[in-house]
């Protein structure tokens, strides 16, 4: 059994050091933090928002009359 510990902390980090310390992830943990770094580089702006709201509601809309078929829930965690 693998225990968890969860904490925030400000640690500063070279980038040759966090990139040793991503070369010891597990391969999926080091693509995990691949999308973490990637996708924080700026903040979704209202209008991105709205857009992605508006094209989820879309697909919930086009999955409910049968057109297209989502992702099970364990799908989409498989992927995260």
């Amino acid at each position: 059994m693998e225990a968890t510990l969860n904490f925030s902390t400000n640690i500063q980090l070279t980038l040759s050091q966090l990139a040793e310390l991503a070369r010891q992830l597990p391969q999926k943990d080091r693509a995990k933090l691949a999308l973490m770094i990637i996708e924080e580089d700026e903040p979704m702006s209202k209008a991105e928002l709205k857009a992605k709201i508006k094209e989820g509601l879309q697909d919930a809309k086009l999955h409910r009359e049968g057109k297209i078929k989502l992702r099970t829930l364990t799908e989409f965690l498989a992927d995260v």
